[in-house]
């Protein structure tokens, strides 16, 4: 317990079901929490379920695509809290704005929407938060992708995001480590528990839950589905002093469906 006493951590989408879990166990383990995102509405369930277990969380509606919200939010963190210690981006898009037709019938902005919208929230949440933290030359900088990083699958531009988020982890790796700085991701595989699968599962026509269910379970080693908790689990652990060899990495949290 207290893996993360007294650090101060950013969530960027803190109201989906990555970013809700990632909170709680942030909190539970004793860093103080401010949540973000596009709506309040979310945020203060997860902020009241923190606060109920003795935790310390503040929200805000930031858009983590518009780079003044995003500055201005963590001026207001460090006027508060005195530094940035986390910073995870769990910012998502409802997959209906990019799933679609297949590649050669769809147009280049339903393409390029994932692509646009992922990489530009990394990159604006990592390089705010990174100027905070470079005045104290310590923080972790995180954020969460997904297996169609690296394996072909029909979701149009998504998987192109998520690789282009992975390469960007190794860039701002490889800028900030020197200065005390990890840049580190998180890749598990599908969650029923998120409301993108459950959205991603309306869009295959043809298939039930259970087949659609199996499949994606059928593609790891022991057939199950990696649980919210589990995921917020190593999460704590790649945020903490614990792992601070790991940097300028995406952790295969896919459970055998991909080989590293």
């Amino acid at each position: 317990m207290n893996e993360l006493k007294n650090k101060v951590a950013v969530i960027y989408g803190a109201g989906g079901g990555i970013g809700g879990a990632v909170a709680r166990a942030f909190a539970r383990e004793g860093a103080r929490l401010f949540l973000t995102g596009h709506r309040l509405a979310p945020l203060e369930v997860v902020a009241r379920d923190i606060v109920a277990g003795g935790g310390v969380a503040e929200v805000a509606a930031v858009n983590a695509l518009d780079e003044q919200e995003i500055a201005d939010h963590l001026q207001l963190v460090v006027g508060k809290a005195g530094r940035i210690d986390i910073s995870f981006n769990a910012m998502g898009n409802s997959p209906a704005r990019y799933l679609g037709p297949s590649l050669v019938d769809m147009d280049l902005k339903q393409f390029s929407l994932p692509i646009t919208s992922y990489t530009t929230s990394y990159f604006l949440t990592a390089r705010f938060a990174a100027r905070h933290m470079l005045q104290n030359k310590s923080g972790v900088i995180m954020t969460v992708t997904a297996p169609p990083a690296r394996i072909g699958t029909p979701n149009g531009g998504y998987g192109p995001s998520q690789a282009a988020k992975e390469a960007l982890t190794r860039y701002l790796s490889k800028e900030l480590a020197p200065q005390g700085i990890r840049v580190v991701g998180l890749q598990p595989h599908a969650m029923p528990e998120t409301e993108t699968i459950r959205e991603i599962f309306e869009t295959r026509q043809g298939l039930t839950w259970e087949q659609f269910s199996g499949y994606l379970a059928g593609s790891n080693h022991p057939k199950r589905f990696v649980t919210l908790a589990e995921m917020a689990d190593v999460a704590v652990f790649l945020a903490s002093d614990k792992a601070s060899i790991m940097m300028g990495t995406t952790v295969n949290m896919t459970m055998g469906a991909l080989d590293d």
